[in-house]
């Protein structure tokens, strides 16, 4: 459903439902994006294996090109977090990122004969320019619940189509383990973390940061969207 007035703020939200979540309130206030980028065309046909080459290439060219800014708003918050429990959760998965995905973005690159300067410096679209504006943003506006929320949406979403997808078989290995990668347990498992960590942040927020919280993820969850339809554009 779409952002109401009733779940404007999120204590309008909580008071309206049963076991409120804080992470929930977000999503639902993102729709009906949450929806577009989770049940995307790109999702779907990378699951059934009918992607072009061409789009996933331009698709994951792009967003290698954004990792290193995600990897410094992870290792911001790992510094912001307030627990050495919370700093052992981001810092693994940084580690993940650096390590784990690289390995696969360097095995897909080679495999989709991805030229080196496409790897090492890309044109980058305006998609990607706005996502890592957003994600450095997170991080410079605010503190720990700031960039918790643009790292939920991100990795939320991902989780969400990762996970609705996990017993597909796409032929190509690039395309069975991008999805594998968002839908093994540990990832599922990072994510929740992340909601439980936002929802015990959330409701102490001051207004003003929890509109700034609200609209990082939103804005997050629009540009996974436009990240998808742009892989369409030639």
């Amino acid at each position: 459903m779409n952002s109401t007035d009733e779940d404007e703020t999120y204590a309008a939200y909580a008071a309206a439902h049963d076991d409120p979540r804080f992470s929930d309130w977000l999503r639902v206030r993102s729709e009906p994006a949450w929806t577009a980028a989770t049940e995307h065309r790109f999702v779907d046909e990378m699951a059934a294996g009918t992607i072009d080459d061409d789009v996933f290439r331009r698709y994951l060219v792009q967003d290698y090109a954004f990792v290193a800014t995600l990897a410094d708003l992870v290792g911001f918050a790992a510094g912001e977090a307030p627990t050495v429990e919370a700093k052992r959760e981001l810092a693994g998965f940084l580690g993940t990122l650096t390590d784990e995905e690289d390995d696969y973005f360097e095995r897909s690159f080679d495999a989709l004969s991805v030229p080196e300067s496409d790897r090492e410096s890309p044109e980058k679209t305006q998609t990607t320019e706005a996502f890592e504006d957003l994600l450095s943003r997170a991080a410079r506006e605010g503190g720990y619940a700031e960039s918790l929320s643009a790292l939920l949406a991100v990795e939320w979403v991902y989780c969400t189509w990762g996970v609705a997808n996990a017993d597909a078989t796409p032929g190509k290995f690039y395309l069975a383990e991008w999805i594998d990668l968002h839908a093994v347990d540990a990832f599922e498992s990072f994510v929740s973390w992340l909601r439980t960590e936002l929802d015990r942040e959330g409701p102490d927020l001051s207004p003003g940061r929890e509109a700034r919280v609200a609209r990082h993820f939103r804005r997050a969850v629009d540009l996974e969207v436009v990240f998808f339809d742009a892989a369409y554009d030639d």
